[in-house]
This record gives structure tokens, sequence and C-alpha cells, in this order.
């Protein structure tokens, strides 16, 4: 008999959670710590959705995707989930750019932005200081018609250099571009330049083995392979359950942390939705998606110090269709020494490229897999140029495309950071459509990567908190 993944489970509960990311963890341990009954389900058999990893034949143990993110991570695991949790979170103080126009190495905060700014790049100081502050000062309520390209247009015109150096992190972090709102730059550029870039020491298998032990400690219920297929809505529209491996569970509220329109389109009847609202959903374009190759060395054999993170590009100037394009040109290098996960002897390097999902999809079986080999031996070869003899100490070497992240993940086209800017609004507006129903995830960028996740996890934990204790929630 096939097991049973919800055996023990109940009939019904004050909350289910769909989807393991961290915004769905998150969300799930303030409610049952608010003393909520709550059901998590999640489709795979690993929690943490994009903030994860996988172990492969010899014990190596890859972190998927790059783990950079601002020190507001420190505060908002504190508060919300441990002290253990925040206290192992600490800086990569080595971040590098290599490419044709330029060769530095910087701790990546406003300090040392300004003093590259001024001396490499000769700015004017008051130059690089207005800049700096109209990006600290942007909010949701500034005009979203201002792009990015704008508001480098508007500071360093003509800089191809400067806005390589500005723009090209924050597109490996959450897939921004010039045409995207101004603020969706602004305000993540402006949290990693408070003070650099963090990391989670001991890797993701340690930090979602203690976000678990913390879930269950206030009585979240965690079910893995449980695919929810169905989100039952009443003819009032007031969320009544779930479908999930082909069984109801009944629920007062909902958090969806799926794929924004994977959510509202296909989880939900339509049919039960305002015809207005379901065609803004569909205008909800995507974000785009990503390439990783993962490298893990033979045990006990390591590299010298190359930085914690390189931005590796071969194309002359900022381009991001270059950035997405197979023909690859830009990568982005994350180096695990032993130290991230104190206690092994292991050195691994994961490289990042973002892609579409349309250059991949379509691949028949013998091209995609020819694809993925040439991705890895490309990646070899660009790596050599740092770590000469990098590939006689590699001991395995593994790629994934958008076709795997959408396989493992269910993003719809892999989208590794959700939809763009005009998503957020969708995902704001779907308790007006449903009672009951809420949405957190990746979404309008400026919530992509783990800090946005966590702190729209809370956000919507306080919301249905509140829907909860009022009379008639």
């Amino acid at each position: 008999m096939p097991k049973d993944f919800l055996k023990g489970t109940r009939d019904t509960y004050d909350v289910v959670v769909i989807g393991a990311g961290l915004a769905g963890l998150t969300s799930a341990n303030i409610l049952a710590r608010a003393g909520h009954s709550v059901l998590l389900l999640e489709h795979h058999y690993q929690l943490g959705g994009m903030a994860t990893w996988f172990k492969r034949k010899g014990g190596h143990i890859f972190d998927i995707s790059l783990h950079g993110f601002p020190v507001g991570m420190i505060k908002s695991c504190r508060k919300y989930w441990t002290k253990e949790i925040a206290d192992s979170i600490v800086q990569l103080k080595g971040i590098r750019f290599e490419n044709p126009q330029f060769s530095l190495r910087t701790s990546f905060d406003r300090e040392d932005f300004t003093r590259i700014l001024i001396k490499k790049f000769a700015v004017a100081p008051e130059t690089v200081n207005r800049f700096f502050d109209a990006a600290r000062g942007m909010n949701f309520f500034d005009d979203q018609s201002r792009t990015t390209g704008n508001l480098f247009e508007e500071f360093f015109p003509g800089r191809s250099d400067v806005v390589r150096l500005l723009m090209e992190p924050i597109t490996y972090a959450n897939g921004s571009t010039l045409e995207d709102p101004a603020i969706t730059y602004g305000i993540v550029f402006s949290n990693f330049m408070s003070k650099g870039v963090f990391t989670f020491e001991g890797g993701t298998d340690r930090l979602v083995t203690l976000m678990r032990a913390e879930m269950e400690r206030n009585g979240v219920e965690i079910r893995i392979r449980s695919l929810v297929e169905k989100i039952e809505v009443s003819p009032d529209r007031r969320v009544t359950g779930v479908v999930v491996n082909g069984r109801r569970i009944g629920c007062r509220a909902i958090v969806s942390n799926a794929n924004l329109k994977a959510t509202v389109l296909d989880l939900v009847d339509p049919e039960r939705l305002d015809p207005a609202f379901v065609e803004e959903a569909r205008a909800v374009r995507l974000n785009n998606s990503s390439c990783q190759v993962y490298l893990a060395l033979k045990p006990g054999r390591h590299f010298d110090d190359v930085g914690d993170l390189l931005f590796h590009s071969e194309h002359r100037g900022f381009d991001v269709q270059a950035m997405l394009s197979r023909s690859i040109s830009s990568r982005t290098f994350s180096f695990y020494y032993p130290r991230t996960r104190p206690g092994s002897d292991r050195s691994l390097i994961v490289s990042s490229t973002n892609a579409n999902y349309r250059d991949w999809a379509d691949l028949s079986e013998d091209d995609y897999q020819a694809s993925k080999n040439d991705l890895c031996e490309t990646t070899v070869a660009c790596l050599e140029r740092y770590i000469p003899d990098v590939r006689d100490k590699i001991d395995y070497v593994e790629a994934s495309t958008p076709r795997t992240f959408q396989h493992y993940t269910r993003h719809l086209q892999g989208a590794s950071f959700g939809t763009k800017f005009e998503g957020l609004k969708v995902s704001r507006d779907l308790p007006q459509q449903v009672v009951g129903l809420y949405h957190a995830g990746s979404v309008g960028i400026i919530m992509s990567g783990w800090l946005g996740a966590v702190n729209y996890g809370v956000i919507v934990a306080n919301d249905v908190d509140k829907f909860l204790t009022i009379p008639g929630g």
C-alpha cells in the first residue's frame, strides 16, 4: 500500500498553509505561536522552497540558490523564529566583480560603495550621497512610472560601468531590470547597503532543521509529499477547506505560499472570483528563472580564498538580455569553504545564471541533456580562471535549469523570483475576493529573496491572526 502522508491529521484546522517556502514557514510558525491550529502542507519531501538543499553520493550537501541577504534577516529571525537561528547569520565580506569594465572587491555596504564610486569611478561625492539618499527614501507610495533606468539616468547619465556595479547584484538577487519600477530596486539595494551581505552559517539543512523544530514546538502539524489540488470556496466566497492528496480537510483560513498565479487561476475556481480580478491576475507577469551548477570538490581538497560571491561577466556593459541568454556570458559564483559548515572538510561552489524558461522548456530530451552537460563544462572552464587546478579537484558536478525548478517547486515556468511588481497588488487584494484566503510569497520583486519572504510571511500571518480573532472570522 502507498504511504498515507496525511495519516493522523485532523479533519479541520484553523489555518492550512500551502507550501513550505520561507514565507509559508514563517506564517505557520507565527500563527501556531498565537494559539491557532495550523496544518502545513508541502508537496515536496523537503521544506524550505528555494531555500533548501539536497544531498548526493559521497556525502556532498548542496545549498539551493545564492545565500545573500541583508542584515535585517537577523532581527526578523530573532523576533519571529529563534535566537539560535539569528545568531547563526554571519556576514560575507568578500564580494568580487570581474568584468571587462572593472575588477574590484568590496564589503558591499554604503561606506565601501561610496569610497569606490568616488575614488575608482570618479563620481562627485555629492552625487553619490544624493543617490544613496534617494534610494533609501523610496517607498510604496512613490510614482511607480519611474523606472530603475530613469533613476540611473538621473544620477549617472552615460555611465554603464556605474550602472553595472549598482545593478548587476540586484538583478541576480531578485530579477530586477532597468524597465521595472525604481522602488523595486531602491528598497532592495538600500537594505543591502545598510550593513552588507549576510548568509546562514551551517547551511540551509541546519536552518530548515532548526525552523522545523521551532514549528513543532509551537504545535504546527507538518506534512510533506502532500499536494494541494484545490482550494474550496463556498458560494458566499469564504474558504471552507482544501483537497490534498485526494482528501478534503476543512479550515477557517488558508495561507497560500504557492505561486501567485497558480493560487488564483488553478487552485481556486475562477468562477468564485470577480472577472476583473481574474483578468488582473492573468495579466501579472512572471519573473525570470535560473540555472545553477553545483560543484563539489573531493573530500579534503580546497581552494585559496577567492571571495565569497563573485560576479563574473564577459559582456561589455550591463545587459539583462545577455544575462538571461543561453549563450552564457555572466555567472555568479558562490564559494562554500569548510567554515560555511563548521566541522566540515568539504569545499563546494555553486554557479548561478539568470535564465528564460522558454529557452529550456521545448528542448528534446537529448538536446536538454546535452545542454545541461554543456552548461556544466562551460562553467568549469570559466571557474578555471579563478581556481586553475579546480578540474582535478572536482568530485561531483550537477546542473539545474528552469525545468528543474518548475518540477521541484511547482513555480510556474520555474520562476525563481515570483512575479513582477504588479503581482503585489493581486496578492494583497486576494482576501477581498475570498474571505479567509491569503497569499504570501515572492511577489512584486520587492518581496523576493530570503528577507522579503520572511517579512511577507509575518505581514500575512498578522492579517490572518486578526481575521481569526474577530467575531465571525
